[in-house]
C-alpha cells in the first residue's frame, strides 16, 4: 500500500509540474514539458517514500489520499514537519506553492531549502526566481543576486543562472555588466536562442553607450578543440583615442613552450569588444596547431604598431590558462588604456 501512496504523491507532483512547466508546452516544446513533468512526478514519489510513514499510510490510505493539489501540499508540509532537514522537500514545497500562486509561502519554503543546501545550484536559482516573483516589480534583490552569482560560480555552465544575473543587473541599471554576463552565454546556446539573446545584448549595450558586439565566425577547420574567446575592456574603462587605429591580437600558445602562437587572430581595436573562435585554421604553422595541445595559455594584446612581435608600448590582458577542449568562452579583459 505504501507504493500506492508513493504513486499518489507522484501524481500530485506531476500536477504541480504541469502548472509550473506549462509555458514550455505552450511554446511548442512538448518533449521538454513531458520529460520535466515526469521527472518532478517521480521526485514526488521518491520524496514520499523517503520522508513518509508507510505504516500510517496503510492504515489511512483510503481516506487520506490527496484529492487536490492543496491536499498534496498539506501532506508534504506534514511530512516536512516530521523531517524538516530535507532541502529537496522544501524545494518541492516551494514549487507547489508557486503553482498555487502563494508567493510568500513559496519564498519561505525556498529560503529553508537554501539554508539546508547552500551549495546546490538548482535550488539557489529557483529560490532567487521565487524571491523576485514575490517582490514588488519582480525585482531581484541583493540576496537573490548573491544566490545567482553563487550558483553561477558553482556551475558556470548553467545558462539559467547567467541569464537571470543579466536580468538582475539590467534592473539595477548596470547595462554593461548585464551585456557581459549574457555575452558569456552565447557560445553555449543553440542558434535560435543565441539570436534572441543577441537582441537583448544589443539593447543592453545601447543603454550603456557601448558599440554593438562583433562576432567572428568559427574557422572551417576549428575541430573539437575550437576555443571561444571574449575580449573586452573592463567596465568603466574606455579605449584612449590615441589607440583608435591600434590592432588587437588574440593569441593561444603552449603554456610552457616557445612564445610562438599555435593560433592567432588579428582585428582592428575599434571592433572591441570581440567574440572570436580560435581553431586549427588560425595556426601560423601547420605543424603546430591548437588541436595538438591539451592545455593552452590565452592572451590578447593591443598593438599601436600593428606588428605581431611584441613592442614596448603594447598592452596585454592577464593570460588565462585553460585545458582543451574548453566549454564556454575564455574571458580576456583590458584594464587600460
Amino acid at each position: 500500500m505504501s507504493l500506492w501512496m508513493a504513486l499518489s504523491a507522484a501524481v500530485v507532483a506531476a500536477a504541480v509540474a504541469a502548472c509550473v512547466l506549462w509555458p514550455l508546452r505552450a511554446g511548442g516544446q512538448h518533449r521538454p514539458f513531458v520529460i520535466a513533468m515526469l521527472a518532478l512526478g517521480l521526485t514526488g514519489g521518491a520524496l514520499y517514500l523517503l520522508v513518509g510513514t508507510p505504516d500510517a499510510a496503510e492504515r489511512t490510505a483510503a481516506s487520506n489520499e490527496p484529492a487536490t493539489l492543496e491536499d498534496g501540499v498539506q501532506a508534504l508540509e506534514e511530512a516536512l514537519a516530521k523531517d524538516p532537514q530535507r532541502a529537496d522537500g522544501w524545494a518541492l514545497l516551494g514549487r507547489s506553492q508557486l503553482a498555487l500562486g502563494k508567493l510568500a509561502e513559496a519564498t519561505a519554503a525556498f529560503d529553508r531549502a537554501v539554508r539546508l543546501a547552500p551549495d546546490d545550484p538548482g535550488i539557489l536559482v529557483e529560490a532567487a526566481q521565487a524571491r523576485a516573483q514575490a517582490a514588488p516589480g519582480k525585482q531581484f534583490d541583493d540576496e537573490a543576486l548573491q544566490w545567482l552569482r553563487h550558483a553561477n560560480a558553482l556551475a558556470p555552465e548553467s545558462e539559467r543562472a547567467g541569464w537571470l544575473i543579466g536580468i538582475a543587473l539590467r534592473q539595477r541599471g548596470q547595462d554593461a555588466e548585464a551585456a557581459a554576463a549574457w555575452e558569456a552565454l552565447l557560445p553555449r546556446l543553440e542558434p535560435g536562442a543565441a539570436r534572441a539573446l543577441r537582441e537583448q545584448i544589443a539593447i543592453a549595450r545601447g543603454a550603456a553607450g557601448l558599440p554593438p558586439l562583433v562576432e567572428t565566425p568559427a574557422p572551417a577547420a576549428a575541430g573539437d578543440h575550437a576555443l571561444a574567446v571574449q575580449v573586452r575592456f573592463a567596465p568603466g574603462t574606455a579605449m584612449d583615442p590615441a589607440w583608435a587605429n591600434a590592432t588587437v591580437f588574440v593569441i593561444a600558445r603552449a603554456p610552457d613552450g616557445p612564445p610562438m602562437p599555435v593560433a592567432v587572430q588579428k582585428h582592428p581595436a575599434s571592433r572591441l569588444p570581440l567574440l572570436v573562435t580560435l581553431g586549427d585554421g588560425d595556426s601560423p604553422m601547420p605543424t603546430s596547431t591548437l588541436s595538438q595541445l591539451q592545455e593552452v595559455e590565452v592572451v590578447a594584446r593591443l598593438s599601436r604598431s600593428g606588428q605581431a612581435n611584441r613592442q614596448p608600448d603594447d598592452v596585454e590582458t592577464a593570460p588565462v590558462r585553460v585545458r582543451l577542449p574548453h566549454a564556454g568562452p575564455v574571458s580576456l579583459v583590458f584594464d587600460r588604456p
